[in-house]
Parts: C-alpha cells; sequence; structure tokens
C-alpha cells in the first residue's frame, strides 16, 4: 500500500474491532494512507462516537463484546444518522450479509481480509457519498440515463425501457458500485415490503436483455445476496 494523493485532507475514519491487533493494524495502514483515523473496541463507544458526527466513515465489526455491529446501525439510522458505514467481519452467510446490508450499510468485508480491499472499498463508498446526487446524466461506462428527457442509451443506442424498468436502472446507477439486496430494490424501486424477489430477478434479467448485447454485462448478481451495478474495470 502507497500513500495516496486523492484523499481529501481531513477524512476522518472510526474505525471499530475488539482485536488489537485487527485494530492496530487496520488504524496504522489507513492512517498511512492519509485518513484521520479515531478508534473504538465497543459497540457502544462506536454508536456514541458516530453520533458525534464529524466521521466521513466507519469502519465496523459486526462481533463486539456489548452491542453488536447490527444493533449499532440499527439505533444508528434510527436517529437519523447518515454516516456511510461498512461492515468488517467473519460472520459470511448470505443471511448476515443481506441483514446487514438491508440495516443500512454501505458495503460488507468478510474477514480474513487484505488491506487493498479493505483500501478500495472504503474509497468507493467515498466516491459515491460525495458524487451530486442531483445529476441530470447518470452514467455508468458507456450506459447514460438522462432523468429529464428519461432516455437511455448504451454506446450511444437508445434503449427502450419500461417504466419499472427505468426506475430500476435509476435506482442501481444512483447506487452504482453498492450491493443492494432484493429486498431494499422491492422496497424502492416497487415500495413493497417482504415481497418476491423472483420479481426482482425477472426484471434484472429483462434489463440485461436490453442493455448488454455485444457489450460486457454491467449488473453483477451476489447470489443469496442481490444485484450491483459497476464498470467491468471497477474495484
Amino acid at each position: 500500500m502507497t500513500v495516496r494523493d486523492d484523499i481529501s485532507p481531513g477524512t476522518r475514519l472510526l474505525v471499530v474491532d475488539d482485536e488489537p491487533a485487527i485494530l492496530d493494524v487496520l488504524a496504522t495502514s489507513l492512517r498511512f494512507l492519509g485518513y484521520e483515523v479515531a478508534e473504538a473496541t465497543t459497540g457502544r463507544a462506536a454508536l456514541t462516537a458516530a453520533r458525534e458526527g464529524g466521521f466521513h466513515l466507519v469502519l465496523l465489526d459486526v462481533v463486539l463484546p456489548d452491542l453488536d455491529g447490527f444493533a449499532v446501525v440499527r439505533r444508528l439510522r434510527e436517529g437519523g444518522g447518515r454516516v456511510p458505514v461498512v461492515f468488517l467481519t467473519a460472520r459470511e452467510s448470505p443471511e448476515d450479509i443481506v441483514a446487514g446490508l438491508d440495516l443500512g450499510a454501505d458495503d460488507y468485508i468478510t474477514k480474513p481480509f487484505r488491506l487493498a480491499e479493505v483500501a478500495a472499498r472504503v474509497r468507493a463508498v467515498l466516491r459515491r457519498r460525495e458524487a451530486p446526487t442531483a445529476a441530470r446524466v447518470l452514467s455508468c461506462a458507456d450506459l447514460e440515463l438522462d432523468t429529464a428527457t428519461y432516455e437511455v442509451r448504451r454506446g450511444g443506442r437508445l434503449v427502450d425501457l419500461s417504466p419499472t424498468e427505468y426506475r430500476l436502472l435509476r435506482h442501481l446507477l444512483a447506487h452504482q458500485g453498492r450491493v443492494l439486496t432484493h429486498g431494499q430494490l422491492l422496497e424502492h424501486v416497487w415500495g413493497q415490503e417482504g415481497g418476491d424477489p423472483g420479481v426482482v430477478k425477472t426484471y434484472i434479467s429483462y434489463l440485461r436483455h436490453k442493455l448488454d448485447g455485444p457489450r460486457p454485462s454491467l449488473i453483477e448478481t451476489r447470489r443469496g445476496i442481490g444485484y450491483t451495478l459497476r464498470a467491468p474495470d471497477a474495484p
């Protein structure tokens, strides 16, 4: 890992883990990259620090000695806290990952991890949060969606989408790089809670058929979890 010059000065991270060795290596590595890093070893300490504000991202272990990471994020979101959260944990079952993302986490990294991967995921989440949310044109690689004219183009070719396909693609583009669960997509695109995940799968298939052709697919399936839209060369 090398020091990067694309990190905004004053970018503050909160790193939370109850294992001293892991906490030390994460905090030291992130400081070396140019971040300002605070540390916490319990869920309650993490919740207090995150509520006080000033952090651009929280890197949060799930298994903690008091409040687990899921409870921390749940209480934080219920209180209106919107700081980005990346879970870092040995709990890697699809059910755990879905639960974490549905609570409002921005990403989920499983142990054992590579420091380079952690750094790349942190950068990706920070880039997404810093991106303008009111952009007229949402784009990824050679895909463009114009929110004013409702036109979608791939490689300059106009793509005809149904209203539901358009809403689904717009939501994926607005959160590109982030894994969206079936539940999140059902809620935000269809306005349903606890609906049939098969509906999402069907419309993802429709989108791929209309968008891809001979081009690389931009929509990735995370088996048992959901979908993410990203450029083919994105980390």
